[in-house]
């Protein structure tokens, strides 16, 4: 006969699957070689200025590197991932410069913290009950905590561990069935729920992700250089961009798929058909001038509950007078030249950049 455990993990996992999660494992709290990589990729500096990845506990012990710091009673990660891939081009078969681009997680009607947390839990009820079912008299009181990137821990690691997928060499989480369009949520619990098997690596000798990064982010297989990297550039990066990588950007203006974009896995990933992840009218290759001219009051109306709030319309513009810029354009001169006046610094040197770039190609070209 099955043990408790076993059976309330059952339980749970296919809760999983009626709340709407097409992966889902469970993990054992560990500190694992993936800790220490973390550690060390904090230590020199990669995580830029993402203060909160580098937060600190009382003892000076870095909380994301070790889960039994933060949540000492913790005995096992579920771990459930959704698929956001809905029917449209990749960001490399779109090549029209005069618009840009938008990271496709990011397209969706609701933000995917508020989406995917309701059906995380829906998942906690379901161990909370499977828990009580086979309750002991004398037992310790269940705790559970849930998170969708707000929590202190390494998603990707223990997405490992529970058999979800293996972290590819552009670091994002891989399912060879499903690809990398995923969003992981975890429960963590003081419950000891018997632990899958460890997802294989399975990238191979592919470099494609490497290869075909702009700006050169990939450093080394498995790591990746947020200093370089567009999505941070274009999301959390405030003030101004550095020159040097401004050309790189391309067409971005929240966020970046190259990478995902190019990965093998992802060739035939399966789209969804879940409404919430359905892309807004207009974020698919959004026009640069319609970004570049949003008010203060477009931009809180267009992006209300939407990841891209995290940009601010200072970012955003700023992104979106840098590509125009790149897209070599003529017939954004205008509009750069106006901008270039504004009161914020950071818009107008970015503008001031791109009028000077399309400046010197229009001259190049009539030379």
């Amino acid at each position: 006969m099955p043990a408790a455990n076993e059976i309330t993990k059952s339980k749970v996992l296919a809760a999983a699957k009626v709340a709407g999660f097409e992966l889902a494992g469970v993990a054992p709290v560990g500190d694992f070689s993936e800790h220490a990589r973390f550690e060390n990729w904090i230590a020199q500096g990669h995580a830029a200025e993402m203060d909160y990845l580098a937060s600190r506990d009382e003892d000076q012990g870095l909380k994301r590197g070790s889960l039994r710091r933060v949540a000492p009673w913790a005995r096992t990660v579920v771990v459930c991932a959704v698929n956001y891939n809905t029917a449209q081009p990749f960001s490399t078969a779109e090549q029209e410069p005069s618009r840009g681009w938008i990271a496709r997680y990011a397209w969706s009607r609701e933000d995917y913290h508020d989406a995917v947390l309701r059906k995380l839990r829906e998942v906690e009820s379901a161990l909370r009950v499977a828990d009580e079912a086979g309750e002991a008299p004398g037992r310790a009181e269940l705790v559970t905590r849930c998170y969708v990137d707000t929590g202190p821990i390494v998603e990707r690691i223990y997405a490992k561990y529970a058999g979800i997928g293996w972290s590819g060499k552009n670091t994002c989480l891989i399912n060879q069935n499903m690809g990398s369009w995923l969003f992981l949520g975890v429960i963590l619990t003081s419950l000891d729920l018997p632990p899958d098997t460890p997802a294989p690596d399975r990238c191979g000798s592919c470099t494609r992700c490497i290869d075909a990064c702009p700006t050169h982010a990939i450093v080394a297989p498995h790591e990746l250089d947020a200093n370089l990297c567009i999505s941070y550039l274009t999301i959390e990066k405030r003030g101004l961009i550095p020159d040097p990588l401004r050309e790189g950007l391309g067409r971005h203006v929240f966020g970046c798929d190259i990478c995902q974009d190019v990965c093998p896995w992802n060739r035939k990933a399966p789209v969804t058909s879940a409404a919430h992840f359905q892309p807004r009218e207009g974020l698919v290759n959004p026009a640069l001038e319609w970004l570049a001219e949003m008010d203060e009051a477009g931009f809180r109306e267009v992006f209300r509950g939407s990841p891209i709030r995290r940009a601010k319309r200072q970012g955003l513009r700023r992104n979106a007078a840098l590509a125009m810029g790149n897209s070599g354009e003529g017939r954004f001169l205008p509009l750069l030249r106006k901008m270039e006046r504004e009161e914020d610094p950071v818009v107008a040197d970015a503008a001031s950049w791109a009028a000077a770039k399309i400046g010197f190609r229009t001259t190049t070209r009539t030379a």
